[in-house]
């Protein structure tokens, strides 16, 4: 069962014109849904709900339950567009899914023992975090709100690959099926940077005891 539930309504008045007349009543969202063997279908999405929804970061990789005039349609999220300078939402996409059927989605990875970290907290090293999220290829009852990637026995120049993370079963991350040379680095630890402003303040330290030395 899905987590999340959107009402809609068929959209039958489209174009530009359309649109700018439903941003100005600013209770509802254009919107598409397409994919499968049905044809696409505009429809206008129940705003609050929909902005309360996109708040959450599981909303873009968990199967939605789009009510359309009492017909209940599974999709998932594949695009928003936004207003250029308004925070507003001007379109969203959404493809419909079919259970016997894979499909492929960008999914946020979740880091555990952060401040715990082997390189960070015995060995001084920073932690940088190379990317929030992943993307996968599953059948849509097997599909992962977030994938956990385990720091804390990460050393200090040691990096935590694609191919190390730990998948739930029925899960393919879709990068690796190009070959190694996709194989990207996903959390590293280094050592700290040290930026010019700093050396150039060591140095000074460095000048001024060297001038009282010689007082």
């Amino acid at each position: 069962m899905s987590q999340y539930t959107l009402t809609a309504n068929v959209r039958t008045e489209l174009g530009k014109g359309a649109s700018r007349r439903l941003r100005r009543k600013n209770e509802q969202v254009a919107a598409i849904i397409y994919g499968g063997e049905a044809a696409p279908q505009p429809v206008t999405i129940d705003k609050p709900a929909f902005y309360k929804a996109i708040e959450d970061e599981a909303f873009f990789s968990s199967i939605i339950d789009i009510n359309v005039d009492g017909k209940v349609e599974q999709v998932v999220i594949r695009d928003l567009q936004r207003h250029p300078y308004k925070a507003l939402i001007t379109h969203a996409d959404f493809m419909r899914v079919d259970a016997t059927h894979e499909l492929t989605l960008n999914v946020p990875l979740h880091f555990l023992n952060e401040e715990s970290c082997k390189g960070v907290k015995d060995e001084g090293g920073v932690l940088h975090v190379l990317s929030n999220d992943v993307q996968v290829s599953c059948l849509p009852s097997k599909l992962p709100e977030y994938i956990e990637v385990d720091v804390a026995n990460l050393a200090l120049g040691e990096t935590i690959h694609l191919s190390d993370i730990k998948l739930p079963e029925g899960v393919t991350l879709v990068e690796l099926s190009h070959g190694e040379e996709h194989d990207a680095g996903v959390v590293s630890v280094s050592h700290p940077t040290v930026s010019r402003d700093d050396e150039a303040a060591d140095e000074g330290s460095d000048e001024s005891s060297e001038d009282k030395g010689e007082e």
